[in-house]
């Protein structure tokens, strides 16, 4: 399959040395535990707009539909180290939630290759998967269940997750009378409890309030501390420079440069202006 070419005014920045030849892993026996080779996600959708399920259906068996092609990423080659920390930037639309997706296994690449090694807890969405109909203990199974968990390992991690959410004066109650950092604090503190080999946070530790942020990057720098490699994507350039040690640009679904944080946003701000 070729990839669509696509002209580009934008100079990639040189890239700063390989994580291979760095301060932090010289001379160590740190294995990869995520390797994009040539990857590319390709989305198809009707070039016009259909209302109803009806009307597609119906055009669909006429033949009548016809679909347009988006790559969502073309030829992003990365590798990250275990026990690393990642920041991933770039403008909204730019590929970065698919990127996630694809290391989480919830997508697969229209081409290319996804290597991972280990077990894979992504943060995409605060409470992916709850129920507003449900109690906040019916959720907690449920999500668990969605996690691969069984009833008798929810049942042991149950307390826990309550006790983190500082919960308990409303975890019999419908999820839809809950506040959004209530919300965001279940969600947290259900998906949190496990330790990952891979961590994969998307925005989540804006979520929430002040005392909860501070509480999320304490848990986050916990999984850090235990040698969990740590995916962020944050729109949140000091806390990127704060909790990286690289930084991978991506634009308009291309990999523009990886290498050190500062080094990476000074070129995508510059890219801004």
């Amino acid at each position: 399959m070729t990839l669509p070419t696509v002209s580009d005014p934008m100079v990639d920045i040189p890239l700063s040395q390989p994580l291979v030849d760095s301060p932090d892993t010289r001379g160590s026996n740190l294995m990869e535990a995520i390797r994009l080779e040539n990857v590319g996600v390709c989305y198809r959708a009707p070039s016009e707009r259909i209302p109803s399920i009806k009307e597609y259906t119906i055009r669909w068996l006429q033949g009548k539909i016809k679909h347009r092609e988006f790559w969502a990423l073309q030829e992003v080659n990365l590798s990250v180290m275990k026990g690393e920390t990642l920041g991933l930037i770039g403008n909204n639309g730019a590929g970065k939630s698919t990127l996630l997706k694809l290391i989480a296994r919830v997508l697969r690449p229209t081409i290319g290759r996804v290597l991972v090694r280990g077990n894979v807890a992504p943060l995409l969405e605060y409470g992916a998967g709850f129920h507003p109909e449900l109690t906040g203990r019916e959720n907690i199974y449920l999500n668990g269940a969605l996690l691969g968990y069984s009833r008798k390992q929810m049942e042991e991690k149950f307390e826990r997750i309550v006790d983190f959410a500082e919960l308990w004066d409303f975890i019999d109650a419908p999820l839809r009378t809950y506040s959004s950092g209530m919300w965001a604090r279940l969600g947290f503190a259900v998906a949190t409890d496990v330790q990952p080999d891979i961590l994969i946070v998307d925005e989540v530790l804006s979520v929430g309030d002040e005392t909860f942020q501070r509480k999320s990057a304490d848990r986050m720098q916990e999984f850090r501390n235990r040698g969990a490699t740590v995916l962020l994507v944050s729109h949140n350039m000091n806390l990127i420079e704060e909790m990286c040690q690289r930084a991978a640009w991506l634009d308009h679904g291309r990999l523009r440069a990886v290498g050190k944080p500062d080094e990476v946003i000074l070129a995508y701000r510059r890219s801004q202006a």
